[in-house]
């Protein structure tokens, strides 16, 4: 049955529950820069070019990072700062071992949320990312494998924070403004890797690559101090709240489940169709996202032959236009929504729908206009910016079918896509090194057809009622 939540109105965007939106917003932008801060200074910590060059550096060999351009000035990083002698394979290792990390924490972190509390939980997260990542050039004067530890350590703190967000959101976000306020937190992250792709490359070459940690670092502590300040687990607690905003917010959740739970119904959500119909959509959203965000410069670099500069500035493109499409999904989301339009089911199966086949059809063009400059940019924008549509459909589906497991259910959502991104990356590298030219078309089609099964699978199963198994039960003693 395709239900329509009650359209009572309450303050919008002066109010409290916008601004935890947009603290959320900047502490998933400060997150997902420090994840890639790595991706970025790679490109001159193993610049064996740069002088002085302390005593652990190449003395011979020139080792390229994928988005180095080997006909660019030699010298066009910082001098002064440290180089390794770290190898493609060493590199790779690097890079993945934050997505260990982050599938270690996500399930457990999104349960204890949900029992303890996801403002401490998520606060520390962040704090430790952040820390973690001031930390990280020590780490690499002192060795590899420190490096490595630290980033496994740092993908288990961002863990903590991703998914005990919807923890937050089951208790803040009225229903006609789901998709709107998680639109806004989670268009963060695709802005900062735009930020980190644009002005990652200009701060090594300025300043030296390990200010590329030290800023996105500190600007994670600065977050830490407004997680602290602003966010409350429950608007009835929250000292600044409006009586108004309260009342509002808590009789639009008034036949929502709210009681704290010790235990998880396994074998009825293993059973639940709904809820596979999400993991399906999060496993095929992530694939194509995942070549997207991790051979993006690579693809540009090969395909278009440009400069180091010019391909940070194209790579960031697509993840601003991410970022606009997400709050804008939003935002029409929940008009259609309030204007009773179109019901919550047809709502979330729409935007699932343009969220995977859309960019799917992109992705299949591409290989046919590589000749073309301006098309193949194009494309690439409209990938990320059309993929993140989903945003407001399966991504934020836990909150409609099971609020008082929203949380342990996006761990194990992202847990899916986490599973996704390993396997994209790894088929992804073995196709284009067989041959490029064909090796790129192969990748395209294969994450089309990822993304159509799942938007099969998700058309057929989706739900948006609340399950049987996630309502509250009522105890009788004797």
């Amino acid at each position: 049955m395709d239900e329509k939540p009650s359209a009572r109105r309450g303050p919008d965007f002066c109010s409290l529950r916008y601004g935890l939106a947009v603290v959320m917003h900047l502490s998933n932008l400060s997150m997902i820069t420090q994840r890639v801060s790595l991706s970025i200074a790679i490109i001159a910590m193993v610049n064996s070019t740069q002088q002085p060059a302390p005593a652990n550096a190449s003395a011979d060999g020139h080792l390229a990072g994928p988005l180095q351009d080997p006909s660019g000035p030699s010298g066009e990083f910082h001098a002064g700062t440290s180089v390794y002698a770290w190898s493609p394979e060493t590199q790779g290792i690097l890079f993945s071992s934050i997505s260990y990390g982050i599938l270690l924490t996500l399930i457990p972190s999104g349960y204890l949320a949900g029992i303890f509390g996801a403002k401490h939980m998520l606060g520390a997260g962040l704090l430790a990312s952040s820390l973690l990542s001031l930390c990280t050039p020590l780490a690499a004067d002192l060795g590899v494998s420190l490096v490595m530890v630290i980033r496994v350590a740092q993908g288990m703190a961002q863990g903590m924070a991703w998914t005990g967000q919807f923890t937050i959101w089951a208790k803040w976000a009225p229903p006609l403004e789901r998709s709107k306020l998680t639109s806004i937190a989670g268009s963060g992250a695709a802005l900062g890797s735009s930020l980190i792709l644009c002005v990652g490359g200009l701060i090594s070459q300025a300043l030296g690559w390990p200010f590329v940690f030290y800023i996105f670092g500190g600007l994670g502590c600065v977050c830490c101090l407004l997680w602290f300040t602003v966010i409350y687990d429950d608007p009835t607690r929250h000292p600044c709240i409006s009586l108004r905003e309260q009342e509002h917010i808590v009789s639009s959740l008034a036949q929502q489940p709210t009681s704290p739970r010790r235990s998880v119904p396994l074998k009825a959500m293993a059973r639940c169709l709904p809820l596979w119909a999400i993991f399906s959509g999060f496993f095929s959203h992530f694939w194509l996202c995942t070549v997207i965000v991790t051979y993006l410069p690579t693809y540009i670099s090969s395909v278009l032959h440009v400069s180091i500069r010019e391909s940070g500035v194209l790579s960031s493109l697509p993840f601003l236009a991410a970022s606009t499409c997400t709050v804008l999904g939003g935002q029409l989301a929940d008009f259609l929504l309030s204007r009773d339009l179109l019901g919550l089911l047809t709502v979330r199966k729409l935007f699932s729908a343009l969220g995977l086949l859309l960019p799917s059809l992109c992705a299949v063009a591409l290989p046919f206009v590589a000749s073309s400059y301006v098309t193949t940019v194009v494309l690439l924008i409209l990938i990320p910016g059309t993929s993140n549509l989903c945003d407001s459909g399966f991504i934020i589906n836990t909150l409609d079918i099971a609020p008082r497991y929203a949380s342990f259910l996006m761990g194990v959502s992202r847990g899916f896509g986490l599973l996704a991104g390993i396997i994209s990356s790894t088929a992804t590298g073995f196709l284009i090194s067989q041959d490029s030219e064909s090796g790129w078309r192969h990748v395209f089609f294969l994450a089309a057809a990822v993304n159509l099964f799942g938007l099969v699978f998700y058309l057929t199963f989706g739900r948006a009622e609340l399950q049987d198994w996630a309502k509250e039960r009522a105890l009788t003693r004797l």
